[in-house]
């Protein structure tokens, strides 16, 4: 442990690996396709900031984000690249969207309206809803919207694209639905060039990128894959053999006690785990408040000296005691939540199973307060 170490637990994330990813992904996209980095909701748990000056020194095409506040936030951070902000913006944070030059998306028709009060509208995409059911205009509501776009011709100025979003581009075997949505898609943009829009069209997150070339059109938006995580189970498992994504996150901290627990005695709150033997624990400043999920008490394991420990009892709010019996743990030694540790992985899927959720879960919850570090 480096005696100046002030933090107990820290997030890595790794240049090379997130350059890997992303050479894998440009690797598969046209020349003139757009390659968008997805980073909303704290880049899926990596770090909004951290992750996208990674990112924008490879010469990525733009950011996604969820939220205005995302994007004025990597503005203010010194990103110029294009933000397009995928969610809804309310009236009132409009104005800041054009003073930085970040596009927005409008989905409803009270959105245009909205866009429209203003004396200088901001960039923004019409979002249209292909069979997800979230957010989004219908194709049969773009001749209302073209319309009302005819009438506002400065508003009309500032339309510069239209997506939608696939609900299930996770299997190659089972392309039917999406390909429904993208005949939707493409009769919803065919009607809005043919009503004078010239319009960037994009559709595709990592799921769609990775299964057809025909889905990637003017642009693709890229999450998880860019952060070497993949979007199911089928396509790790039919795409894995040629594609080698890197998860580019690991998550660790330090053993700040080691203590000897005898045989029947109870660990954490609740009495919920006695010990069958003399056993050894250590103790790990984090818990669910940093994002290790409460469903993992005596199940879930991390990492010390590339060995695998099993947590004993109740995840607490900032705890975690582990078995390290015959491991041989002093304090200060280092515990890998997420990542390597020697010839040992612990990887966040694994981990999401166990706690019966998702891996895109796991990750976004990691709390933003703990800092993340780039590392080679």
């Amino acid at each position: 442990m480096n005696g100046q170490e002030l933090l107990r637990t820290w997030v890595e994330i790794s240049r090379g690996a997130a350059k890997h990813n992303y050479d894998i992904f440009r690797g598969l996209l046209d020349k003139k396709t757009r390659l968008w980095a997805v980073v909303k909701s704290n880049a899926y748990g990596h770090g909004l900031f951290a992750y996208a000056k990674i990112a924008d020194k490879f010469k990525i095409d733009g950011f996604c984000v969820d939220s205005i506040i995302e994007g004025l936030s990597l503005r203010r951070e010194g990103i110029r690249r294009p933000i397009l902000v995928l969610g809804p913006t309310m009236p009132a944070q409009l104005p800041a969207a054009e003073k930085t030059q970040v596009a927005l998306s409008a989905s409803c028709m009270e959105d245009l309206v909205a866009l429209a009060k203003l004396k200088e509208p901001p960039e923004f995409h019409l979002k249209l809803d292909t069979g997800m059911h979230r957010r989004g205009f219908y194709e049969g509501n773009l001749p209302a919207v073209i319309k009302f776009l005819k009438t506002k011709p400065k508003l009309a100025a500032r339309l510069t694209g239209i997506f939608t979003h696939f609900a299930s581009a996770k299997d190659l075997n089972y392309p039917s639905y999406t390909d429904m949505q993208l005949s939707r898609f493409q009769k919803g943009a065919e009607r809005m060039r043919k009503a004078g829009f010239n319009l960037v069209e994009h559709a595709s997150a990592t799921g769609g990128v990775l299964i057809n070339k025909n889905y990637h059109l003017d642009a693709v938006r890229i999450g998880i894959g860019l952060y070497g995580l993949w979007p199911s189970k089928e396509l790790e498992v039919q795409l894995g053999g040629e594609i080698k994504l890197q998860p580019i996150l690991a998550w660790r901290a330090y053993v700040t006690e080691v203590k000897k627990i005898k045989k029947g005695e109870f660990v954490g709150y609740d009495l919920t785990e006695r010990v069958l033997r003399n056993t050894e624990a250590a103790v790990v400043p984090v818990g669910y408040w940093h994002g290790f999920p409460r469903a993992l008490s005596s199940i879930g394991e991390v990492l010390i000296r590339g060995k695998r420990a099993k947590v004993l009892g109740r995840v607490s709010m900032d705890l975690l005691v582990v078995d390290v019996t015959d491991i041989g743990v002093k304090v200060h030694d280092t515990v890998t939540m997420i990542g390597r540790s020697g010839k040992e992985q612990m990887t966040a899927t694994y981990l999401a199973e166990r706690a019966g959720t998702s891996h895109y879960e796991y990750v976004t919850r990691l709390n933003p307060l703990m800092e993340r570090r780039e590392v080679a």
